[in-house]
């Protein structure tokens, strides 16, 4: 079985659309784990809906945790709720992952624009560097696959992190398990950050993080504020 987790606060809008994704895949064997932070809309209500089992969650590292302490499946798939996934992504995501003999993966990311422009950026400043520098530079944002026992040998997702724990996360696991970029499906990834914060504060917030975590290691210092709660934002 597929353990999949989604860490959330206040998704009403945007969880139905990854569920829709979801259940419109090929491979059914898996479970739907919601880490609720305290949300104040409906998120609990339309993740009972689709049948999701919910845990108290927190910021995305402890709501990753939280859910992965009652999965069933021996495969975790760790994914931001704004996400959407086409058609037949988890029957091709398996197949590569177990052909390539992988322990942990990650994927291309697509944003979810007509526009050519968003494109070509996530291409050249994300995609690109991913995959040609994917045994060295090793990174992961909005969906992580990873073995369970893999997962628990390091104790999880380092909670005290503020900001890239996902890439952290990714880059621990090197000396226990191998790595790879999923190339024959992507996730198609939101915006919405960029059109809360701005492209230029985005790109100079995580580039400073990235160059932080190569000289002194993960950021656990309050040195940008992390927004979590998106519920303010205009609906998708």
């Amino acid at each position: 079985m597929l353990s999949i987790i989604i860490p959330a606060l206040n998704e009403e809008n945007y969880l139905p659309r990854l569920f829709d994704c979801l259940k419109k895949q090929s491979f059914k064997n898996y479970e739907i784990i919601v880490a609720d932070a305290d949300s104040k809309d409906k998120t609990r209500e339309v993740a009972q809906s689709f049948g999701c089992k919910i845990v108290k969650g927190g910021l995305p590292a402890k709501g990753k945790n939280e859910g992965e302490k009652i999965t069933k499946g021996d495969l975790l798939l760790f994914l931001d709720a704004d996400v959407l996934l086409p058609k037949d992504f988890l029957e091709n995501t398996l197949k590569e992952f177990k052909e390539k003999n992988l322990d942990i993966a990650t994927f291309i990311l697509t944003p979810i624009t007509k526009s050519k422009f968003p494109k070509i950026l996530f291409d050249i400043f994300y995609n690109y560097p991913l995959r040609i520098f994917e045994k060295r530079w090793a990174h992961g944002a909005m969906g992580v696959l990873v073995k369970k026992d893999l997962h628990k040998s390091l104790g999880g997702f380092d909670e005290e992190i503020k900001i890239g724990e996902d890439h952290y996360y990714i880059q621990k696991r090197l000396k226990l398990g191998r790595f790879g970029v999923i190339k024959t499906t992507k996730i198609f990834s939101s915006l919405r950050r960029f059109r809360r914060e701005g492209w230029i504060r985005v790109a100079l917030k995580y580039g400073f993080a990235e160059f932080y975590m190569k000289l002194f290691g993960p950021i656990k210092k309050e040195i940008f504020k992390y927004e979590f709660d998106y519920s303010k934002d205009e609906k998708p």
